[in-house]
């Protein structure tokens, strides 16, 4: 079956009360046992019955069990939110005297967990160029755990060859892994690519227009040490586990994952290269245009749809102000593929903590916007971002 239609009919674990056709939320906290060896069987983890929601339930596990069969996973983890499923795949794979090999090119958070949470911990966390495979090499030592990366970085829009990573981290035996939020692994085969564990945001793409928080590790087998403590010391030690409520939203959402998607990255598509050609821009970024650095490369790895998410700078800062002032259509707002367009400055907001030391050497901006491209009509979002463009730079 293609993935689509894998979505919507993926079997439950169990038959239903009342053969209900969407998979019900269990808001249960705890279920009870016909006897004691059964309880013990699940609490044990000899079986997969639910025990107790905070580490096992029915419609989460339903929920990655259908990630599993869209992504070829071996075993799939659902969180709280993206950054919940890095921390437990991060947790799960260093230890103190260890260092991770990653690029300063980071969602915020992300490489502040890096550099100050996990450092607090003994990780080191050694930040190279991943578009160069010498220096990555270079950074790899007998104590690296890990390569990390994020498949197109937020917002500079960088694509590292994974394949190339893959090689690297494969001679000396260690995980590469990937955030891939910015495009849907239902558009590549991660595990063929050579990853050895995704992460993912599936509050973006997954939720079906910003209903719910989560996260996920996807999890291709090839650390088998790697997964039980991600199975156990991280669910049942760390806590985070998705709440049924989440993966009851986010199972609707991938059952019309496939169409949002190639609405949305059309439009990108079209929104970018309009904005290429209207007066007051100064540049553009996204994979999907001929213009841009990665563009070949992109195509590749991940097909000629380039996600939702596009970005573009002006002459300064104040005319990005002015033209976020100005918008009357596009929200201000954060977030990425919301059924609604967004957009952010984001120097002055999700890089506002940082030091402008830090967001130099990471290539975060002051005079980029990022936009969100929603599913609106194509010409409406291009008609209020030329009316804030003109506004901000008259």
């Amino acid at each position: 079956m293609k993935e689509t239609t894998r979505a919507i009919h993926t079997p439950y674990q169990r038959r239903d009360a009342y053969d209900a056709l969407q998979m019900p939320v269990y808001h249960a906290m705890a279920f009870e046992f016909d006897n004691a060896a059964v309880m013990s069987d699940a609490f044990c983890g000899r079986t997969n019955a639910p025990d107790y929601s905070r580490v096992l339930n029915p419609t989460v596990t339903h929920f990655e069990e259908i990630v599993a069969s869209l992504s070829g996973a071996k075993e799939v983890s659902a969180f709280t939110s993206g950054m919940a499923a890095i921390s437990a795949m991060l947790f799960s794979t260093v230890k103190a005297g260890q260092n991770v090999v990653s690029s300063r090119h980071l969602f915020g958070n992300t490489y502040l967990l890096l550099t100050n949470t996990l450092r607090r911990f003994g990780v080191e966390a050694r930040l190279t160029d991943l578009t160069d495979s010498k220096l990555v090499e270079k950074a790899v030592d007998e104590n690296t755990a890990c390569i990390f990366l994020e498949t197109v970085t937020n917002p500079q829009t960088e694509v590292a060859d994974v394949r190339e990573l893959a090689k690297i981290a494969k001679k000396h035996g260690i995980p590469l892994i990937a955030d891939t939020t910015m495009i849907p692994f239902t558009q590549f085969d991660g595990e063929k690519m050579g990853l050895d564990f995704q992460v993912v945001s599936s509050t973006k793409y997954i939720s079906g227009g910003a209903t719910s928080l989560g996260g996920l590790i996807i999890d291709y087998g090839h650390f088998p040490e790697i997964s039980r403590l991600i199975k156990k010391d991280a669910v049942f030690n760390l806590g985070g586990y998705m709440t049924p409520h989440a993966a009851y939203m986010q199972t609707l959402g991938l059952e019309t994952l496939k169409v949002r998607y190639e609405r949305q990255a059309d439009s990108a598509l079209r929104i970018a290269q309009m904005l290429e050609n209207t007066p007051g821009v100064e540049s553009v970024g996204y994979p999907g245009l001929d213009s841009h650095p990665y563009h070949k490369l992109f195509n590749e790895l991940y097909g000629d749809r380039a996600g939702a998410m596009v970005t573009f700078d002006l002459k300064d800062e104040e005319s990005c102000y002015k033209f976020i002032n100005a918008l009357k259509l596009v929200h201000r707002a954060t977030n990425l593929f919301d059924n609604r367009s967004l957009a952010i400055h984001p120097a002055s907001t999700i890089f506002g903590p940082l030091t402008e030391e830090e967001r130099i050497a990471m290539d975060v901006k002051p005079t980029t916007i990022r936009l969100s491209i929603g599913l609106e009509d194509v010409d409406d979002i291009y008609a209020d971002l030329r009316q804030a463009i003109e506004a901000a730079t008259e």
